[in-house]
């Protein structure tokens, strides 16, 4: 029996479902389909056939069109999008068209086509007489079309530049005809229930080490189900190896594989392996894709053609059929959290929800797992896997302090760093020097009247870039002229601090003959130019490496020996409960750079507060001490993972509107027993890029609780007068609670 009504999914700011009549050919559910709305035309996803509506029948309207011939999302992906929709009590609308290219939201057929032309019977007989007589191009146009049985536009441009103007014309006389078909999907394995491995690979995978093949072996037998398994090794020990040999498992069931990576432009290394070692086609997703490149990489997803889909965040959402096994490296990582706009969504989590609808085991990759991953072991929720050695028999490096209280600096570098950059560059090894400020310097101060450079739109100072003769706020982007002289009073002014640029200038004055490489977002504006840096520091041609979070994540420099942490005391005395976790991470990463390949490393960590717990537990007992104690902490206090958190965010023009809405939310209903509401608050950097920030935190131990008190209490806040002068957003398990 048809559906007499479509509930149809809209990308609009509204909490709900829009009721519209069938057309002739009854859309499948997951199907687009374009309907007006008010005065414009949308195009939506249908999401439920119903036998009646709640709006009377003479209001409700025809759909226009279906769009496709088969779903844009099938039952899996529509779920998942459903309890993502749930869960951060977000628009279904908004949470779908996160998840599908924006070339698909607006129109772009589902399936590429591409322009075909053939010889019409017509023309077949004209040019058997001979015709045209007087055309060259056209005859040769008609001869090739006849000759190949026809051609594709694309094939036409490289054998007869210039057809087109020829083609009118045929087509004008009736001689030829064009027509769109699909175009031919890449070459990809068969569907078949198993592959041969050597089929799938480029070579042979490398022999394993124990611990390395038992993460394998435990993987692979729990294919075909849900198992979550924490792949904890510390740097160095292989975890990407581990990962290439389950996808090859996974692929030899004739299955398909989802990489999640917390930023692309930082793991270069993983995406050249895994193109490396596997021959089946690849689609890679990430924010730098164009939106036609994006749409290619999806429709291979979709099609199946591409057996391993890698990618940032929002490759969460991707469509990949047959489903075998789901990768998420470097778990703990913030960039998998979506923390700006309206849809603020985890993609380790989600990942995590969708490796258990689909049936499929989840692998969470990661040296410094973060706490509340650490926690779900614990619980037996999660498995945990130990690579606690480094591959190829490398030893961890040496760790020490650095106490500035004593040692003199220069520019930033004390003099025992000093001396151990002068004997490992000595000893023919390579130094990476760690400092995460970009910039010359984080301030600009005047000696005389104590002016310091301000962001006109920030509560925060304007950094200096010196090379580009600028000041510049790294919150909104502002850019001023650098001053020679202070505005107030006239006195000359002096750049205060250290960031990434100032350290190259006192490296580079300390070691003239040595080459070095910077990296952070000031220089590294492409991907090629991420590429060029690694390989002057591969080739040995840069000796000295000075970055910023960049230098952490996904690369492997086996001369590297020396790794030097300049400020770690930021983070220690946050009032973020979740910055000493960020710090030692941190920490941990960047030292695992050190000592990769076959001669010794050496880490030393600069610190004004060399008896601080955290800085002790991470020389002593590693990341394992400091998660155990920052675990025994956060149970003290009732942080997470031991509570559960949702943040309702605002800004305004003014500092009173934003607090102003927030009053007005928390006095709608009172929330029940075991929640609490604290706040509102100003944010912690109030005012940024021109508008007040505030926020209002609401707590239990309790999830479920939370979430139905949510669930109530949105729709009131949403009508709220003052909600028209802000704009806001409901953040579900916040990273920050400011």
């Amino acid at each position: 029996m048809s559906a007499a009504v479509l509930r149809i999914a809209l990308d609009t700011p509204l909490r709900r479902l829009f009721d519209y009549l069938p057309p002739a050919r009854m859309p499948a559910i997951g199907q687009r389909v374009r309907v007006p709305f008010g005065r414009r035309r949308l195009i939506g996803l249908v999401m439920e056939h119903a036998d009646s509506s709640d709006m009377p029948p003479d209001r409700l309207k025809h759909v226009l069109e279906v769009l496709d011939d088969q779903p844009l999302l099938d039952r899996s992906a529509l779920e998942l999008l459903r309890w993502a929709a749930d869960y951060y009590h977000h628009p279904i609308g908004e949470v779908i068209a996160a998840a599908i290219p924006k070339a698909l939201r607006d129109g772009a057929p589902l399936v590429a086509v591409q322009e075909r032309w053939v010889a019409t019977a017509k023309g077949a007989e004209a040019f058997a007489r001979g015709e045209p007589r007087r055309a060259p191009k056209q005859r040769a146009l008609l001869s090739r079309l006849i000759d190949h049985g026809g051609a594709v536009a694309a094939d036409l441009s490289v054998a007869l530049p210039g057809w087109q103007d020829a083609a009118r014309s045929l087509a004008k006389r009736g001689w030829i005809a064009s027509c769109e078909e699909p175009e031919p999907l890449p070459q990809s394995l068969d569907s078949a229930s198993t592959t041969d491995l050597a089929s799938i690979t480029r070579r042979n995978s490398p022999p394993l080490a124990p611990e390395q093949e038992a993460a394998v072996q435990s993987v692979s037998e729990a294919l075909g189900r849900f198992a979550a398994f924490v792949l904890y090794g510390i740097t160095g020990s292989g975890k990407t190896e581990v990962y290439l040999q389950v996808v090859e498992r996974v692929l030899a069931r004739g299955q398909r594989a989802l990489v999640l990576v917390p930023e692309i432009g930082l793991t270069p290394q993983l995406v050249e392996r895994f193109q490396a070692r596997f021959t089946t086609p690849l689609a890679v997703l990430h924010s730098a894709l164009t939106d036609q490149e994006r749409l290619q990489a999806w429709r291979a997803a979709f099609s199946g053609a591409a057996r391993i889909v890698l990618g940032t965040r929002s490759a969460v959402f991707a469509p990949v059929p047959d489903l075998g096994v789901i990768v998420v490296d470097e778990e703990h990582d913030a960039s998998f959290k979506q923390h700006e706009g309206g849809f603020r969504y985890s993609a380790r989590d989600l990942a995590v929800v969708r490796a258990q609808q689909s049936g499929v085991p989840i692998v969470l990759g990661s040296a410094t797992p973060a706490l509340e991953t650490l926690q779900n072991v614990e619980n037996g929720r999660y498995i945990r896997l130990s690579l606690p050695r480094r591959a190829a028999q490398a030893e961890p490096p040496r760790v020490a302090l650095v106490d500035l209280r004593t040692n003199a600096t220069q520019g930033g570098l004390s003099t025992p760093a000093v001396q151990a950059m002068e004997r490992h560059l000595a000893a023919d090894g390579q130094v990476l020097v760690f400092l995460n400020r970009r910039g010359y310097a984080p301030t600009l101060l005047c000696t005389a009247c104590g002016w310091v450079a301000p962001c006109r739109d920030c509560d925060a100072r304007l950094t200096v870039h010196r090379s580009a003769s600028r000041l510049r706020c790294h919150h909104c982007g502002a850019d001023a002229p650098l001053p020679e002289r202070c505005p107030q009073c006239g006195f000359a002014v002096k750049p205060v601090g250290q960031g990434t640029e100032r350290i190259e200038e006192v490296l580079a004055q300390l070691f003239p003959q040595v080459p070095l490489v910077r990296l952070d977002r000031d220089v590294v504006r492409k991907q090629a130019d991420m590429e060029h840096a690694m390989r002057r520091m591969h080739s040995g041609e840069a000796r000295i490496l000075v970055g910023t979070q960049m230098v952490t994540k996904g690369h492997h420099f086996p001369n590297v020996t020396l790794v030097i942490v300049l400020n770690a005391d930021q983070g220690l005395f946050s009032t973020d409960f979740r910055a000493p976790e960020r710090l030692a991470q941190t920490i941990v990463q960047v030292a695992g750079r050190a000592g990769r390949g076959d001669k010794p490393g050496e880490v030393l960590i600069q610190t004004e507060f060399p008896e601080h717990p955290l800085l002790l537990n991470l020389l002593n007992e590693g990341y394992d001490g400091f998660a155990r104690a920052a675990l025994a902490e956060r149970a003290n206090t009732a942080w997470p993972p031991f509570s559960r958190l949702a943040a309702l965010r605002d800004s305004a023009r003014t500092a009173d509107d934003a607090l102003i809405f927030l009053r007005d939310a928390r006095a709608l209903m009172p929330p029940p027993r075991g929640i609490l509401m604290r706040g509102p608050v100003p944010a912690a950097m109030a005012k940024r890029a021109g508008r007040y920030h505030a926020q209002l935190l609401l707590e239990s131990s309790d999830r479920a609780a939370l979430h139905r008190f949510l669930s109530a209490w949105l729709p009131q806040v949403e009508q709220l007068k003052s909600a028209r002068r802000v704009r806001w957003a409901l953040d579900v398990d916040p990273l920050d609670a400011f």
